[in-house]
């Protein structure tokens, strides 16, 4: 079974490509995770539903973005996924020496 991240960053792609169903379909599979409720908000901000875009912000502790397209913010949470990969890696090198 995939982790969690790298599923997160399948909806990424997905959103990006314009897959907003498929990216919805993966997040809402893991509602209460702040990382999948980011993306979430994300998707409805995008689809110009804001008070839903809101409520998903509210619950990943975020407030919608006022002078930051999509786009960026999709490369936000990119690179938020990406740290925690490197952290992880760097632990798991870090245990096997």
């Amino acid at each position: 079974m995939p982790k969690l991240e790298e599923l997160l960053a399948l909806a990424l792609r997905r959103a990006r490509k314009g897959d907003w169903h498929g990216a919805h379909e993966i997040v809402q599979q893991h509602e209460g995770e702040p990382r999948a409720d980011w993306i979430h908000a994300v998707l409805h901000r995008v689809e110009g539903d804001l008070g839903n875009a809101r409520y998903w912000y509210r619950r990943c502790g975020r407030a919608l973005p006022k002078d930051e397209s999509a786009e960026a913010e999709f490369a936000r949470i990119a690179e938020a996924l990406n740290a925690k990969r490197r952290r992880a890696a760097a632990r798991a090198r870090g245990s096997a020496e």
